[in-house]
């Protein structure tokens, strides 16, 4: 690894140190479908959000529900003190970028084959206070 490479790459860990956020990797759901759920708490607080993760009836809102979960618990860790200690978290960011995509065909009229596309994505979700963000503002 060259120099530069190594250098830009020891900045952006120490800048992940300051951020607290879970992946969600290889999810088998279409890039589509997911981004609806994202938007649904985008910025939301996490009580908030987590409500409403739980009563939406859309698959993927589960899979969401568990990464907000994971994220606030590793905001957690890295802080050393529970979250409701009157500081409050929201989600500061999240994005849904498409994974690999598996081809597969089935069989179509007159010796055809249609190709079908099962897609899948890949989430990350970033987590943050309130009152750090109102004293960088």
């Amino acid at each position: 690894m060259g120099a530069r490479k190594r250098i830009s790459a020891e900045a952006r860990k120490e800048a992940q140190k300051t951020q607290y956020f879970a992946k969600l990797r290889n999810v088998p759901t279409s890039p589509r479908k997911m981004r609806l759920v994202a938007d649904m708490v985008r910025g939301m607080e996490v009580s908030r959000a987590l409500g409403v993760l739980k009563f939406s009836n859309k698959e993927a809102a589960a899979r969401v529900e568990k990464l907000l979960r994971s994220a606030v618990a590793n905001w957690e860790q890295k802080n050393e003190r529970k979250a409701e200690d009157g500081e409050t978290l929201y989600i500061s960011a999240i994005s849904v970028d498409g994974a690999t995509t598996l081809r597969r065909m089935r069989p179509a009229p007159q010796g055809r084959g249609y190709r079908i596309r099962k897609r899948s994505n890949h989430v990350t979700l970033f987590v943050d206070t309130l009152s750090k963000n109102d004293s960088q503002k």
